[in-house]
């Protein structure tokens, strides 16, 4: 069975994508981790990239051949400064350079060295294949694939257990929402408690609490840079930020020099229903500017929808309990995590797979689990938000403008906050054990709307709003 911790749900990277952006640069560092294996990193002269499928159509758009420039850089997503990205990017493309795993130099050249190949890998939408030469002698091809979320499959090990995380000591091993009610019951425990439970198995409690303060101090400085920055997004769609202006005008012109007094002031502020939702989608669009302007944010469970999650946790901590603290932060995310770990088991999480549905979609739906349990809802009616949530994103297509994580991505993530919510309110006000559509079953349609979706839907910017914007027209 597939145990997949909560820490590889919630990963902290860069943006704008999960799957074109973090994953191509996780790629990269195992391939260099493989050529050192080998012994072959020392040999390498200069090297080819080769782009497939939706990470060659939208791969520009989503900074794909970046990342798998800084990946192959030596660089790491969690921990790089963002300000030296664009100096790294800027000095390759002026040397001709690259410093390779950041051991030594070798000619390399993004335009000839990265090819963007249209057609599709038979395993995944989101394919590439590294080519080290030595001299003119190929000694090593790999092909690897980012199946979402920032989770990488090497070719080689496609059916093995070494390409992802996978726990086999968890005391209660979950591949369905069934299993999980089921241990909730026989427990008599809250979802939260029995994923802590499982992550124990895995690292201490302190560390547990670390790495979930880690996460959301991520989050909430995230949100705090959003709100306190003006400007245009980059790509060329000359998007404007409105996050900055949003925050303005609620919390009217004063400054704050930090996330944490940013977010005790909010608190100390009484809001009415329509400035609630401003709030929340002022919270969700400032993660997702962050997002497209290569900034550091946390997957949830994709870059594409970070902002859901972060979103509709500061409305639980600035609207419905101003006395919540880390441990409401930790049982929330713990809720999350787990939620977004079935749907992966049993659907997906790529847009590549499945369009949108298996972003918004998966991240609506873990966020209204999440608020249900913080609320006082019982197993069944976390499970039953869930549902909710995700029964009202089936079928949602991607189709981002100019391949740029943008239009309608960013206002996506406020709409996906404030159905989450919904969702949450509406499975609190009802029986759970009068549920039509269990999640297991939603999870189920969601896949099999993934298999029917046209191609032209699955971040490929060939069908929907890509195609009926035009580009130069914005």
């Amino acid at each position: 069975m597939e145990c997949i911790s909560i820490f590889d749900m919630l990963k902290i990277g860069i943006g704008p994508s999960s799957s074109h952006t973090l994953g191509p640069w996780r790629a990269a560092e195992r391939w260099i981790n493989h050529l050192k294996k080998e012994h072959l990193f020392n040999n390498v002269t200069h090297i080819h990239v080769d782009l497939y499928g939706s990470l060659s159509l939208t791969g520009k758009g989503h900074a794909t051949d970046l990342a798998i420039i800084l990946g192959l850089s030596g660089t790491d997503p969690e921990f790089i400064p963002v300000h030296d990205i664009e100096t790294i990017l800027n000095s390759i493309n002026s040397s001709g350079k690259l410093n390779f795993g950041g051991l030594f130099e070798i000619a390399f050249d993004s335009k000839s060295h990265i090819i963007f190949n249209k057609e599709f890998l038979p395993f995944h939408a989101n394919g590439l294949t590294f080519t080290a030469y030595q001299n003119k002698k190929v000694i090593s091809t790999d092909t690897y694939y980012s199946i979402g979320g920032g989770f990488v499959v090497r070719e080689a090990l496609k059916h093995s257990k070494e390409n992802i995380k996978i726990h086999n000591s968890f005391p209660f091993p979950i591949q369905k929402a069934t299993e999980l009610e089921y241990y909730c019951k026989k427990e008599g425990l809250k979802i939260s408690e029995i994923v802590l439970e499982n992550e124990k198995t895995l690292r201490s409690e302190s560390e547990i609490d670390s790495e979930i303060s880690r996460i959301w101090n991520t989050m909430l400085e995230c949100m705090y840079i959003g709100c306190h920055t003006q400007g245009t997004l980059p790509g060329g769609l000359n998007v404007k930020r409105r996050a900055y202006n949003m925050h303005q005008k609620l919390i009217g012109d004063i400054t704050y020099h930090s996330p944490d007094k940013w977010l005790t002031s909010i608190r100390k502020t009484k809001v009415a229903f329509r400035q609630i939702l401003k709030w929340v989608s002022c919270f969700a669009l400032s993660v997702n500017e962050v997002n497209a302007s290569l900034g550091r944010v946390v997957t949830a469970p994709t870059n594409g929808s970070a902002g859901v999650i972060p979103a509709v946790l500061m409305y639980y901590l600035v609207i419905e309990n101003h006395k919540g603290n880390f441990e409401h932060i930790k049982q929330f995310l713990l809720v999350a995590g787990e939620i977004g770990s079935i749907f992966k088991k049993g659907a997906t999480i790529s847009a590549a797979m499945g369009g949108c549905q298996a972003e918004i979609g998966v991240s609506s739906a873990m966020a209204a689990g999440a608020l249900t349990e913080l609320l006082g809802g019982s197993p069944e009616q976390v499970l039953m938000a869930s549902e909710i949530a995700m029964e009202h994103h089936l079928g949602l297509t991607c189709d981002p403008i100019g391949g740029l994580v943008q239009i309608p991505c960013i206002e996506r993530n406020a709409m996906g906050a404030i159905k989450a919510i919904n969702a949450a309110e509406l499975a609190l006000d009802t029986d759970a054990t009068h549920a039509k559509v269990p999640l297991d079953k939603v999870i189920s349609s969601m896949w099999e709307t993934a298999k029917d979706m046209n191609s032209k839907y699955k971040e490929t910017s060939e069908g929907g709003l890509a195609i009926s914007v035009n580009i130069s027209d914005c």
